[in-house]
Parts: structure tokens; C-alpha cells; sequence
């Protein structure tokens, strides 16, 4: 039997030595608001505080490759730092610079893996990175966010890893949240008041992260990730599904710095809106992209071409897309996107004989107008050098590739081929049937929206009326947080929430006729399309009176007081020094009080497109209004069920 007191000096050597294995590490943001607490013996662990209260508890992470020098966690050196700096993005998203703030740590452990935090005052992320030589593969990574468990998530359940990404947000509590409840990224959280959205940066040769629950019900959110393909099948001419993957995520060969993991931190939800984590980390660009023009988009896939009024028969053909030209002429839009049925979708070298691209190119041209074109992935990956050099020829500006439905790390590698081949040429992109941004626009500038998005496009077949105001108060402050979204507004159809029919060759929005009108100031998107047709456009002349002056680029954001799901307001400021202040409501009426300190000093006029007092009744009606006001001017912004308000302002001289 032991003594008391050799069972006491027995319990205070394991604790030594427990604590000398344990090595503990804090870093905190460069305001010391949050803090990060790295715990490395067995594992790598780490656990966030905001504020003093923990909100994310004892969290695993881990990496493994096939070529480790052993599986122990211990750490040969780390190094602090400290980085103040001024970014300028060549494509304004939401500001002509951003600030560049955080404290970061490096450390490296004696089996080859590196680690890297960085904690910003509205964030924290973290990334893997390898020096190995040669060949290897990556087994595994555990990313895990341990939250309470009656923490509240916004969740777009997907039914598996072959998906376009486009969901509803599902509210349920972190205890409700299984092992096959699968999510796509962005996820947003709350905990105890704290908004936290998950999402990532700088993907690259690598696979994308989803997650899913434990299956504890105990609050943990764990990353999983589609393996590399072992066998495939294509479904029809464009879904290429996998059947079979290996046991592996990724091939990789010499060292790699892997993608960002990101929790955003909002103590008020209109912060995650502001949020530029996902610009800040990813991947600088090299080379020259002064050429790169963001602009609006006149669009013909949704309207299905039923156009009226016009003397030749209006579908896939020459007339109907230089009718599209005179439109996008008349109003200063800068494209038009010819979309599916101008070539094979597997061959693009066998054309439509009724659309001549070229004589396309040449009659735009001659308007101050582009032409962008539509293929499918699969279509450009096969001949993509020889493709894309004979869109240059014809005089194309851009593409819209479509159809990936994937991104293990195969399909993320199309991506960056694809980006990379089309800045050689001067061509811009953007990627529908694709999964959420993660830094293109920093990376590749070219690259200047996705969808990844539950959005316009799909409101044609949607008998169910899934696409509507409450659905687009969640995008953004979530989908919108990952980078630019081709959510694809302006349908000037518009639908009560009793009104709203689906109708493919006529389609409607659910919302306001201003609810739509609002989205050009509240979604961002560097291509922002018109879904509607010409027809529609030109006989709402004061509708297009803000569109054709409304922007997509913006040199500043100010995000006013703001509910996910609920309403949001944001006033931004265009390159030519104009202002514009968008507004946005659910299916419940809203006043908002806004102030306009954000104005210089000085008087502008202030042009108001806003609900009518029978939009409740008929979603079409709105009100235009013309006040002269100052910066201390007070503003009521009123909107009725699925409303919205719009107004721009111009500086007196």
C-alpha cells in the first residue's frame, strides 16, 4: 500500500511531465479582442476566445501524408510575426484597399509538417504546409470546430460531393447536426452571440472542404473531403460523376502550401458582409491584368429568348443576339452572353449554323459591345489552348464554363487551368455549376464571378417558390462572405408571395420589383447579369435608368446595422466618386432609419426607386422620388413584404 506521501510526489511527476509534454502556445489579434490557444502533445489542438469567452472549445486539427517522418506532434521551432499593410486590389469587390492586419505563428514540428495561424480582429485561420521532395499523398485532415450544442447554424445540406453547390440554408441546432448531414462551404454558426462562418482560401491542387456533424450530437463540426477519383462515368453530355475514389485526397509532388481554413468572427451579423478574409489570404497574382473589364451583362438563358415585337423569329440565331447588341448599346452595357446552343456542348468547333459568332463580334464591336460564351467543362477541357485561341479570334472577351458539379482535386485542378489559360489570352471567366470562391479574384483578377449560389436562374422551375426574400437575406452575410456571386437579378416579372408562379419561357421573381433592383447594390458580382429580356427592359424605362448607371465595382462599403435572414443595408461608393445605398427585406414589412455620413459635405440629389404603396398586392409597383439632401440628412427606407429600396446620389455642383 502506498504512502499518502509518495502517492502525492507520484501524482505531481505525471503532472510535470504531462505539462512539459504539453506545449502551449496564445496568439492574439492585433486588437487582443481574440485570442487562439495552441496546444500540441499528441495532437495539435486549438480552442478561440472572443472577448475573453471561449466560443470554439478544444478543437483537433490534424495532416497526414504517406512520406511522414512519424506520426509524433513536436515542435522544433516557431516564430512570431506581425504584418501591417495596405492591400489594393486590381478589381474593386467592395473597396479600393483593404487593411491588411494580423499577428501570425509558424510553427514547424520535427515531422516535416508545418503550421501557420494568422489572427486577425475579425477572424482566424490556419493552414498546412509540406517542404517534402518527390512524390507523396495526402492521407487525411482533420478540421474541427467544437461548438456548443445548442449553438444555432445556417446549413446548406447538400445530398452528397456531386452537387452545383446551390442551397437552401437549413436553422438547426448543432445538437441536430449528424454524421450524414453533409454541408457545403460557406457555413455560418452562432455561439453564445458570436457569429462564425466557415469557409476557405487558397484551394488549390488540392480538395475542397465540406463537413459534416460527429454524430455525438455534442456540438463538434468535423471537415470532410471528396477523395481523388478512382473511377468515373459521364451522365448525359456534361455530369461526369465519380464512382469510385481512392483511399487518398490528393496526389502531390514537392513542397505545398495547402488552402486556408477560415472562421470569420462577427459580434454583429452586418460584419460578416464587410469581411474580406477570404481576398486577404488567398494567393497574390503574377503578371498583368490591367486589361480585366468587370461590367453588366445582358443575359438570354433565363428569358428564353421571348422577345416580342421584332420582324424575324426570336431563339438561338444571329438577329436575336444583335438585338441583345442595340439593347446592351443603348444602356451602357458593357456584354452580352450568347449562353447554351451555339455549339455542340462537347465539340465547340461544331457551330450553330444559325449563330455566327464572328459576325457577332465585328457588329458589337461597332456598338461598344462584348460578346461572352457559354460551354460546358468538359467541352473547353478537351481542346481548351485550341479553343480558347479561336474564341481570341473571333473576337470574344469571355467564358462561362459550366457543369463541374465537383471539387476533389482533379476538378479544382480544371479550374486553375482554365483561369490560367484564359488571362493568357485575355479572356474572362466566369464559373457556373461550380463550388464556392475561394480567392479567384485575387489570384486570377480574370476570374470575376461564380454562382455556387441558389439564385435567379433557377426560379424558372421553382414550383415551390424556394428562391425568395427569405432566402436572399441569408446570401449576404453568407455565400457573399466567400467572394463574388452570380446570383444573376433583374427580372422585372415580379411575384407576391401568394402571386408567384414557376414559368420556364416567362419567368417571375418572387419579391418586389425594388427587392430586385436593390441586389445590384447589395450582391456583388464583377459580371452582374440582367436576367430578363430586352422587351421587358424597354418598356420600364425608369427601371433602366438605374441600371444602366449602376456599377460593379465598388471603391467603399458601408454596411448599416444588419440581420442575416432578416434585412440588410449597404451604401457604396462607384469609381466616379457616386454613391448608391441598397436596401433589402424578407417576407416581413421593414422600416429602416439610415443616416448618410458617409456623403462629403455638400448637397446631392438623391434618385429613389422604392416600393408602391399596392406592392403588397402587386410586386410590379414601385415609386421613383427625387430629394436634394446633405450628409446629416435623415433617411427612412420603408419596404413592404419581400421589398426592397434603391437610391444613387449625385453631388451638386
Amino acid at each position: 500500500m502506498f504512502h499518502k506521501g509518495l502517492l502525492y510526489m507520484l501524482f505531481v511527476c505525471i503532472s510535470i511531465t504531462y505539462a512539459n509534454a504539453q506545449q502551449k502556445i496564445s496568439l492574439l489579434s492585433p486588437d487582443k479582442s481574440i485570442e487562439v490557444i495552441i496546444s500540441v502533445s499528441d495532437s495539435v489542438r486549438y480552442s478561440v476566445k472572443v472577448d475573453k469567452n471561449e466560443i470554439v472549445g478544444n478543437s483537433i486539427i490534424s495532416f497526414n501524408t504517406n512520406n511522414l517522418k512519424s506520426n509524433n506532434w513536436k515542435i522544433s521551432d516557431d516564430k512570431k510575426s506581425s504584418v501591417n499593410e495596405t492591400l489594393s486590389p486590381i478589381i474593386h469587390q467592395k473597396s479600393k484597399f483593404i487593411a491588411n492586419i494580423y499577428n501570425q505563428l509558424h510553427l514547424t514540428f520535427t515531422n516535416g509538417l508545418v503550421l501557420e495561424w494568422r489572427v486577425y480582429n475579425n477572424g482566424i485561420a490556419w493552414r498546412w504546409i509540406t517542404n517534402f521532395k518527390g512524390d507523396y499523398l495526402v492521407n487525411e485532415e482533420k478540421a474541427i470546430v467544437n461548438l456548443d450544442k445548442n449553438a444555432k447554424s445556417w446549413f446548406p445540406e447538400e445530398d452528397g460531393f456531386f452537387s452545383h453547390n446551390e442551397r437552401l440554408y437549413k436553422n438547426y441546432l448543432l445538437s441536430d447536426i449528424t454524421s450524414k448531414k453533409l454541408a457545403s462551404l460557406p457555413v455560418l454558426f452562432e455561439n453564445k452571440n458570436v457569429k462564425l462562418l466557415l469557409t476557405e482560401s487558397g484551394l488549390r491542387n488540392y480538395a475542397g472542404m465540406w463537413v459534416r456533424g460527429d454524430g455525438n450530437g455534442d456540438g463538434i463540426i468535423q471537415g470532410v473531403f471528396p477523395h481523388y477519383p478512382k473511377t468515373k462515368k459521364f451522365e448525359g453530355d456534361r455530369s461526369e460523376e465519380v464512382v469510385t475514389r481512392e483511399a487518398f485526397i490528393a496526389k502531390i509532388n514537392g513542397p505545398q502550401q495547402f488552402p486556408w481554413r477560415i472562421l470569420m468572427v462577427a459580434r454583429h451579423d452586418e460584419e460578416l458582409i464587410s469581411n474580406q478574409l477570404v481576398y486577404q489570404l488567398s494567393i497574390p497574382s503574377t503578371g498583368d491584368f490591367s486589361w480585366v473589364k468587370p461590367g453588366k451583362v445582358q443575359w438570354d438563358w433565363w428569358n428564353d429568348n421571348n422577345i416580342t415585337g421584332v420582324d424575324f423569329r426570336a431563339g438561338m440565331n444571329t438577329d436575336t443576339y444583335k438585338y441583345y447588341t442595340d439593347f446592351a448599346s443603348k444602356y451602357g452595357i458593357e456584354y452580352v452572353l450568347i449562353d447554351e446552343g451555339w455549339s455542340d456542348t462537347r465539340d465547340l468547333f461544331k457551330l450553330n449554323p444559325d449563330v455566327n459568332i464572328e459576325e457577332l463580334t465585328a457588329y458589337a464591336k461597332t456598338k461598344n459591345v462584348d460578346i461572352l460564351l457559354w460551354t460546358t467543362w468538359n467541352g473547353i477541357d478537351s481542346k481548351m489552348e485550341a479553343a480558347m485561341d479561336q474564341f481570341v479570334k473571333w473576337g470574344v472577351k469571355g467564358i462561362k464554363v459550366d457543369f463541374m458539379q465537383r471539387d476533389d482535386q482533379e476538378m479544382v485542378n480544371f479550374y486553375d487551368r482554365c483561369s490560367r489559360e484564359a488571362a493568357k489570352r485575355k479572356l474572362l471567366v466566369d464559373f457556373h455549376g461550380a463550388y464556392k470562391p475561394t480567392g479567384w479574384i485575387r489570384t486570377y483578377p480574370n476570374v470575376l464571378t461564380s454562382e455556387g449560389v441558389f439564385g435567379n436562374e433557377q426560379s424558372k422551375g421553382d414550383t415551390d417558390g424556394k428562391i425568395n426574400p427569405n432566402h436572399n437575406l441569408n446570401l449576404p452575410f453568407i455565400r457573399m462572405a466567400a467572394g463574388p456571386m452570380d446570383y444573376t437579378p433583374g427580372a422585372m416579372l415580379n411575384g407576391t408571395k401568394d402571386g408567384f408562379r414557376a414559368n420556364w419561357s416567362e419567368p417571375m421573381s418572387n419579391g418586389t420589383r425594388c427587392h430586385q433592383l436593390a441586389m445590384y447594390v447589395v450582391f456583388e458580382s464583377l459580371l452582374q447579369m440582367l436576367c430578363d429580356n430586352p422587351t421587358h427592359y424597354y418598356k420600364e424605362p425608369e427601371c433602366m435608368e438605374f441600371l444602366k448607371t449602376v456599377p460593379v465595382e465598388w471603391d467603399s462599403t458601408v454596411v448599416f446595422p444588419s440581420k442575416v435572414g432578416q434585412y440588410v443595408a449597404i451604401a457604396r461608393k462607384a469609381k466616379n466618386n457616386m454613391w448608391f445605398l441598397g436596401a433589402m427585406t424578407n417576407w416581413n414589412e421593414k422600416e429602416i432609419k439610415v443616416n448618410l455620413s458617409f456623403l462629403e459635405n455638400g448637397k446631392y440629389v438623391m434618385h429613389v426607386w422604392k416600393d408602391g404603396v399596392n406592392a403588397d398586392r402587386n410586386a410590379k409597383d414601385f415609386k421613383c422620388e427625387t430629394i436634394t439632401v446633405e450628409k446629416n440628412s435623415p433617411v427612412t427606407i420603408k419596404m413592404a413584404k419581400g421589398g426592397g429600396w434603391v437610391a444613387s446620389f449625385e453631388k451638386l455642383k
